[in-house]
């Protein structure tokens, strides 16, 4: 039979081919066989226990500028219509994509949903390393301003963040002679009733940030991220630069660690971040990479993806 896959996503249509993972994860659908649609998160529907979306049947190709085309858009019930839903809109981490989550969630065990909506939504990115502390940076989460002075005091030079920020938004390095750390403080808390997380700054970011993916709990390879120079972050999405690397061992106890809690939550597909063999963040709501590690490695992210999703979907 047909795999019919509907893709939760923003829109296609301004796909960079050669690097979005979200092209890539369709294309190596596509290459089995499988009937694509995509929809955006507001084109999800809940009535009266039916959970549908006004989707774009949809075929990929491999064309810059061109990645997609799109028949007229149907209503597919996701419970019936579909053997599988990727949730890929990218963050931000909000109660929009939280609702989503819930709503996601209801579809089991009709329908496979991936990454397994009820612990993204459990787990989000900066909380996810919390399972394997020992392989953390010091990390301290917050709203308490004499906690985070204490921290500061400790550690002299750190990071602070929003909890659910993404792309590298609103990280800052604040150094032990910089005064902004108490104006900082204010701005997030004044913005957000969140807590804050704040780190002790990781010098080896200067020499990149490792982006590795783990299929089904399973690391398949790694890139590093470099910092555009006299910058601390080093997300591609800022201006980071993508460069080949080799897992160290290091980097392999922190997939040996995660990896396990990844694999029981059902979150196949994941990205995490380790700067000096510290993990400080698990990228599970739209991660990216996957292009990069294949073209690096030659071992394709996507493909096993699929090749996961069909085991699941025999087994069931």
């Amino acid at each position: 039979m047909t795999l019919r896959v509907a893709i939760q996503t923003d829109p296609l249509e301004t796909a960079a081919v050669e690097s979005n993972t979200t092209f890539a994860l369709a294309e190596a659908a596509q290459k089995i066989g499988a009937e694509l649609f995509e929809y955006q998160p507001e084109n999800q529907t809940y009535s009266e226990g039916r959970i549908t979306a006004y989707a774009r049947p949809m075929t990929v190709q491999r064309v810059p500028g061109n990645p997609a085309t799109f028949k007229d858009r149907i209503t597919l019930d996701l419970r019936n219509d579909v053997d599988v839903v990727l949730m890929r809109q990218d963050p931000p981490f909000d109660m929009a994509y939280i609702t989503a989550c819930h709503i996601l969630e209801l579809l089991k065990p009709d329908t496979l949903v991936l990454n397994d909506p009820e612990h993204v939504r459990s787990g989000p990115e900066k909380l996810y390393p919390l399972l394997v502390p020992d392989f953390m940076p010091p990390t301290m989460i917050t709203r308490d301003k004499a906690e985070m002075n204490a921290f500061r005091d400790a550690h002299k030079d750190v990071i602070i963040k929003p909890l659910y920020g993404f792309g590298g938004g609103d990280v800052f390095r604040v150094k032990p002679e910089d005064s902004n750390f108490g104006p900082l403080v204010d701005l997030f808390l004044g913005r957000t009733r969140e807590p804050l997380i704040v780190q002790a700054f990781l010098p080896a970011v200067a020499e990149g940030d490792k982006r590795i993916i783990l299929i089904d709990g399973e690391a398949v390879g790694g890139f590093n991220r470099v910092p555009l120079k006299g910058h601390a972050r080093s997300n591609l999405a800022v201006g980071g630069t993508a460069e080949p690397s080799d897992l160290s061992e290091a980097d392999l106890a922190i997939c040996a660690a995660i990896g396990p809690h990844l694999k029981a939550r059902g979150q196949v597909l994941v990205g995490i971040d380790v700067i000096g063999g510290r993990l400080t963040e698990v990228n599970n709501t739209s991660p990216t990479g996957v292009q990069q590690v294949r073209d690096f490695t030659g071992r394709d992210p996507a493909a096993m993806f699929w090749k996961v999703v069909q085991d699941k979907l025999a087994n069931t």
